[in-house]
């Protein structure tokens, strides 16, 4: 199947992690011409090694997203060295595990500005272009917590449903022209940060770590955590000509782990 994805630039937002890097990859064995952004420069560059080594064009580059005042310099980065930015994937790093009450609001303040704002900002500063084009994608992985509440991640439960309801919105306001907005959920996909959320969870239940990522994969109808290739080429497909006509939605990655209909 053609993705039509060939010369598309992709600015893939934490292209440096389990996940981003996973999606960078894909959306360049495709053909896109993808931007890794990253606060961890290293590991954004790791991105754009993996992709040349098997002759994708990549380039990487370090991106606070907490600083909102960079968003029009760093986008014009991108668009001078590959081209403008035809697809938006957006994953912001997730804030520490904790309640969601008694948090400071200069915590929730901080967060929201680097895990909402951001994208928020990012995607303003690319839609027109898009909306000129004829052509856009925005794509924003936030949480099972949004469907679902995760117990001890407050802050990512209550702040990602912003992006829900904001992707929606768009959805409705550009795609006459071409641009769809979906959102993607991840379920227990095997990445570093899962692993820190099972590390916590034992050290708070004073468990082991086999046992937190047992009780884990018995509540899995597959019965094992996703690989992040998986949930990648689901957003690869979402980037794609072929789902043009897919907007507005909701889509689960997770091997059935989400419980709520």
């Amino acid at each position: 199947m053609d993705l039509g994805l060939n010369g598309r630039v992709a600015l893939v937002l934490g292209g440096g992690g389990g996940l981003g890097s996973a999606i960078a990859q894909s959306l360049a064995a495709e053909g896109s011409l993808v931007a890794a952004a990253d606060i961890d420069k290293s590991a954004a560059d790791a991105t754009a090694a993996a992709i040349a080594a098997k002759g994708g064009t990549a380039t990487a580059m370090a991106w606070d997203l907490a600083e909102i005042e960079a968003v029009d310099a760093n986008v014009t980065k991108v668009e001078a060295e590959l081209g403008p930015v035809d697809i938006l994937v957006a994953i912001t790093g997730g804030p520490p595990p904790g309640t969601a009450h008694g948090q400071s609001v200069d915590t929730w303040r901080t967060f929201f500005d680097s895990m909402i704002v951001s994208v928020m900002a990012i995607s303003d500063r690319v839609l027109p272009g898009m909306r000129a084009r004829n052509w856009g994608r925005i794509i924003t992985s936030t949480s099972s917590g949004v469907v679902a509440p995760i117990p001890n991640l407050g802050i990512s439960n209550a702040l990602r449903l912003s992006l829900v309801g904001w992707s929606k919105t768009v959805a409705a306001e550009v795609g006459k022209d071409g641009v769809t907005c979906n959102v993607v959920m991840p379920g227990r996909i095997a990445t570093q940060r899962i692993s820190f959320l099972d590390e916590k969870k034992a050290e708070r239940e004073q468990r082991s770590v086999d046992e937190v990522r047992a009780d884990s994969l018995a509540m899995i109808p597959m019965g094992r955590y996703g690989d992040p290739s998986e949930y990648a080429d689901m957003v690869a497909f979402l980037a794609s000509d072929r789902a043009g006509y897919i907007t507005g939605s909701q889509i689960r990655i997770d091997g059935g782990y989400i419980p709520s209909i």
